[in-house]
């Protein structure tokens, strides 16, 4: 029963993240091999000052080692 948590910068519209909730659920779906009914996505509004603090320092830096796509630009892609 996969959960995706997606933190997003506020700003997104309703729609935006109706749409970002359902790619995740069919990549989700199609990579784990699971049913639509399995999966759950929950997106978090962090405010852009707030960025830093509650993402990058404890879910991007503290989680290296659990990382699969670091943000930045990657060459080999």
């Amino acid at each position: 029963m996969p959960h995706v948590i997606v933190k997003l910068q506020s700003g997104r519209s309703e729609q935006q993240k109706a749409r970002i909730a359902n790619e995740v659920t069919k990549a989700v779906m199609a990579t784990a091999n699971c049913a639509e009914d399995a999966v759950s996505v929950c997106i978090e509004d962090i405010a852009a000052q707030d960025w830093t603090e509650k993402v990058y320092k404890p879910d991007i830096i503290g989680n290296a080692d659990r990382l699969y796509k670091k943000p930045g630009y990657d060459p080999i892609k």
